[in-house]
């Protein structure tokens, strides 16, 4: 008898020994498709997580990431003793002894159970498996349909991954990886973003109540989350501690001193597209950087890829501050000389009728309405005419961030008033693009009016004008002409006269001062000595893109839309000797074990020569050094001062436009200023000129520039660099004036009214 419950018992041994060997061999190699697959050997000797893309500064700070799941790796090296201890403590104290499963925890676990007790007893390695080949989601075999089954099935897949694992890996590789895998609440993926957005701090400083805090995380990361939940967060940091001192990583005395202190979080912005700096640059890379990672095989979102760009992080600080402070201003003033009227008018300044409802139809909330209600226009206007709490942009709220109750259709009308404006500001020399404001505020406003948008450049473009006459018919900055009227015979047989800004004087002035005082007949007649399709010809060369009219307007900005982008670049090309280099703001990008994988070269073009792009650039210092030039306004920053500035306004018709583009010898600045549509302006040219509208924000960014020792060279004082041998007298007391007869020039038709 007693013999037989022996052999029994070690039947029953061997049965089980049997059976799970049977088990284990079943799951492992999915007999029948029954269990759902285990991941192949490759996969499992190059576990793949989706890793955060990053976009860096020159300078070296990190602008924003790309991400599905917000994950940057972090190394063992870089990991506080505190979080390993921790994590020991808490979720693995055996870590170090067993080979994947730990037998011991599993029978206290079933002990446990069988007392009425449940707790997790899964190793760090176990979890490691669950969380990187995803065990709890992708069984897929009929048996794990089943819910008890499914997680036999699910738990032994961990468990005999967690020895495959520990086969291939050392601990330390194993504890890193679970540490950059693990999720940890807010899109914070792995412990070296958690630790910037918890607590401001990199991994290899995390304290041990910051470290616990994270740790305790791992349970439940929105339940113990200190930013949603801070008193559960705090009781869960607790028993972290409580764990640590249980196991003599800490002494009862710190352990009460630790769980004594309050959970200070220092969270930072998050890694998201609307808060931080350059959010408007961050998005407009990203087509850039799709189209590439389309081309080479790469996802932008979970291949870690590095980007490296020519933004200078203090430089594009400047910027938007500077943006800020003017448009806070100029948005004050818009708003007072509309008071009690809308801003969107015609020619007369009569409101344009309908224009909210045009504009209400373009919205995505109107369209998800229409497709609702089809065309029942009763019901679809009453949903627009509700009122419905909703934050709304505003200069004077904190954070700029309104928390109001508004109907759709008036907050149409609210957003439609406000100014909006785009800088560029680039090295001339390298075409390394240093600051890139698209707008006033990326969350409410995202349309980038760099280079994204274009729009007309008034009197900005006058230089590419200018440039052509010089370069082709060799004028010079003293040859004159006479302020007279011009018109041109349009080819649909109508007129057109270019009009200044005030009366015709009858005056002579030379090119340059008449390009510092923008009268525009001076504009026109270059125009009809050297014809529309030759300035374009110019202008492409000179990096503009956008479509341009072969008009006679054309000499004043008038025949076509320009970027902020395409315009700036233009301009640096009679800063960097004639030559123009496409405007350039990446450098390379490096897979993300810092294996370059392309580099960027910006293109080259030699336009002009080295003396027609210093002529251009003492031609365009006459706005600050003539009389009566549209830059002398600048005198009032302190920049200015022992600093040689070419510069250029532009205003277009209505003052629907304001631009200004300034350069110094190491650096040229576009900015462009107006309302979301041309209808929305100023009425008048105290607001609306260039000037007033753009010149402000160049000034107040330029004197942040100046005053920072850092920025060297973009803030060094000086002259723009003459060349070497200079043909052409650029004093105009000693030079042989050349009279250009503007009121009876004969152009080759014979006709004096037409030019083409």
């Amino acid at each position: 008898m007693y013999l037989r419950i022996i052999r029994l018992g070690w039947t029953l041994i061997a049965a089980g020994f049997l059976f799970l060997g049977v088990w284990v061999l079943a799951v492992s190699n999915d007999w029948g498709g029954l269990f759902g697959g285990m991941p192949n050997l490759t996969k499992l000797e190059n576990p793949k997580s989706e890793v955060a893309s990053e976009l860096w500064s020159a300078d070296g700070v990190l602008l924003g990431k790309y991400f599905r799941q917000n994950r940057t790796p972090v190394r063992y090296e870089e990991i506080s003793p505190n979080l390993l201890n921790a994590l020991y403590a808490t979720e693995d104290i055996r870590f170090e002894d067993h080979s994947g499963i730990d037998f011991r925890g599993t029978f206290s676990i079933l002990f446990d159970l069988l007392r009425g007790k449940r707790r997790g007893g899964s190793t760090i390695t176990q979890q490691l498996a669950k969380n990187l080949f995803s065990t709890r989601q992708n069984l897929k075999g009929s048996l794990s349909d089943l819910p008890l089954l499914g997680t036999v099935i699910a738990k032994t897949k961990e468990w005999i991954l967690a020895i495959q694992l520990e086969r291939s890996y050392t601990k330390r590789e194993i504890v890193t990886m679970y540490l950059n895998e693990v999720e940890l609440g807010n899109n914070a993926f792995g412990v070296k973003v958690a630790a910037r957005t918890y607590f401001n701090t990199t991994p290899d400083s995390l304290t041990v109540p910051q470290a616990a805090t994270l740790v305790g995380m791992l349970k439940a990361p929105t339940r113990y989350n200190p930013i949603r939940n801070p008193e559960l967060a705090l009781l869960r940091r607790n028993t972290v501690i409580e764990q640590m001192e249980k196991y003599g990583f800490i002494s009862e005395a710190e352990a009460e001193r630790y769980k004594r202190a309050s959970i200070k979080v220092d969270a930072v912005q998050s890694d998201d597209h609307t808060s931080g700096i350059a959010t408007y640059f961050r998005m407009e890379v990203r087509k850039d950087l799709l189209a590439w990672c389309a081309k080479n095989g790469y996802d932008l979102f979970a291949d870690g890829l590095k980007i490296y760009t020519t933004i200078d992080s203090r430089m594009q600080r400047y910027a938007e501050e500077a943006i800020a402070e003017h448009m806070k201003e100029l948005q004050s003033k818009f708003f007072a000389h509309w008071k009690g009227r809308n801003p969107w008018v015609d020619e007369n300044f009569r409101e344009l009728p309908n224009f909210v409802d045009r504009a209400v139809k373009r919205t995505e909330h109107y369209r998800v309405l229409k497709s609702i209600y089809g065309d029942d226009s009763i019901s679809i206007y009453r949903e627009l005419n509700k009122p419905v709490r909703i934050k709304v942009f505003s200069w004077t709220a904190k954070n700029n961030e309104i928390d109001t109750v508004m109907s759709p259709i008036d907050s149409v009308k609210y957003f439609k008033k406000f100014l909006h404006a785009g800088m560029m500001s680039m090295d001339p020399h390298t075409g390394y693009v240093k600051a890139w404001v698209g707008g006033v505020n990326y969350k409410f406003f995202s349309y980038d009016h760099v280079k994204q948008g274009a729009r007309q450049p008034g009197s900005a473009f006058k230089p590419i004008v200018y440039a052509t006459a010089i370069n082709e018919q060799a004028y010079s900055p003293c040859t004159e002409v006479v302020d007279a009227p011009q018109t041109f015979v349009l080819e649909n047989g109508e007129t057109w006269t270019a009009k200044n800004f005030g009366a015709y004087t009858g005056n002579t002035y030379t090119l340059r001062q008449a390009l510092a005082q923008s009268i525009n007949t001076t504009a026109a007649f270059l125009m009809r000595r050297i014809q529309p399709r030759r300035v374009i010809e110019y202008a492409r060369k000179m990096g503009i893109t956008t479509p341009l009219d072969e008009v006679p307007s054309l000499a004043l900005g008038a025949g076509g839309d320009v970027s902020v982008y395409d315009l700036t670049g233009a301009y640096a090309t009679f800063v960097n000797k004639g030559v123009w280099t496409q405007p350039t703001y990446i450098t390379h990008i490096t897979d993300k074990n810092g294996k370059v994988l392309y580099r960027f070269i910006p293109q080259k073009r030699e336009v002009f020569d080295e003396e027609k792009a210093y002529i251009m650039t003492y031609m365009l210092r006459g706005a600050t050094e003539e009389r009566n030039g549209t830059g002398l306004g600048l005198y009032r920053y302190k920049f200015r001062q022992g600093t040689q500035v070419a510069c250029k306004t532009g205003t277009t018709q209505n003052y629907s436009d304001g631009w200004f583009m300034g350069m110094t010898k190491d650096l040229v600045t576009g900015i462009w200023v107006g309302g979301d549509e041309r209808s929305i302006h100023f009425r008048t040219g105290d607001y609306g000129q260039g000037s007033r509208m753009a010149m402000p924000a160049f000034g107040i960014y330029m004197d942040k520039i100046f005053a920072d020792p850092r920025l060297e060279p973009y803030n060094t004082k000086g002259e723009f660099p003459k060349p070497e041998k200079l043909t052409i007298e650029l004093d105009c007391s000693k030079a042989k004036a050349l009279r250009l007869d503007s009121t009876s020039y004969v152009p080759p038709s014979g006709n004096p009214l037409n030019d083409f």
